[in-house]
């Protein structure tokens, strides 16, 4: 078996890194008559606290090895610790009863477009709450919010009831809320590319 030189290895993988970065410039210049501008983007954040994911609660108890004052050992059986991920591995995705506002219900030919430009208009406003586009023939329908509660959904639709005067409540299954409210979105910048504007 022929060996490799590890020199012939460095200069390739500094090679590649090289070619890798330049293509990466490349990409990023826009096409002629176009330039890439900043735009603000809203992201939700996440329904469950981020720093807890991956995180193993039979694993992760203060150990003296660790820098901590004293050291905490589970004892239990193995069928628990695996009857307790199977659980959260089949309810990643699961919902619960709970209330929505709904912002659009129609079945008119116009309908598909319609509820797309309801949509459009409810996220551009409200970008802390959640919304839903559905289709369950023969009506386009448009919910917004994961309230819990009946007057969670009444303050939601008092807050949007300018903009949108024919909202009402229904009982749907929600998402999990997001656990901080203040905190429902986060602001962000990306890279658009957009038509070069003449100036006059």
């Amino acid at each position: 078996m022929k060996r490799i030189n590890p020199f012939h290895l460095i200069i390739a993988v500094f090679a590649f890194a090289a070619s890798s970065v330049a293509s990466s410039a490349q990409e990023l210049l826009p096409p002629e008559g176009y330039q890439y501008v900043d735009s603000i983007v809203y992201r939700p954040t996440a329904a469950v606290d981020t720093t807890l994911v991956g995180k193993d609660v039979f694993r992760d108890m203060p150990s003296r090895f660790g820098g901590d004052d004293a050291t905490v050992v589970v004892e239990q059986s193995e069928l628990v610790e695996r009857s307790m991920r199977k659980h959260i591995e089949a309810n990643s995705a699961r919902t619960i009863p709970g209330y929505r506002v709904r912002i659009f219900f129609d079945n008119r030919q116009t309908a598909r477009h319609e509820s797309e430009a309801a949509l459009k208009k409810f996220t551009s406003i409200y970008h802390d709450v959640a919304a839903y586009r559905t289709y369950t023939n023969p009506y386009f329908k448009v919910t917004v919010g994961d309230c819990r509660t009946k007057s969670e959904a009444m303050e939601l639709l008092s807050r949007i009831k300018r903009n949108f005067p024919s909202a009402f409540v229904v009982k749907e299954n929600i998402q999990f809320p997001v656990v901080d409210k203040d905190n429902a979105y986060i602001v962000d910048t990306v890279k658009v590319l957009r038509p070069v504007t003449q100036g006059l």
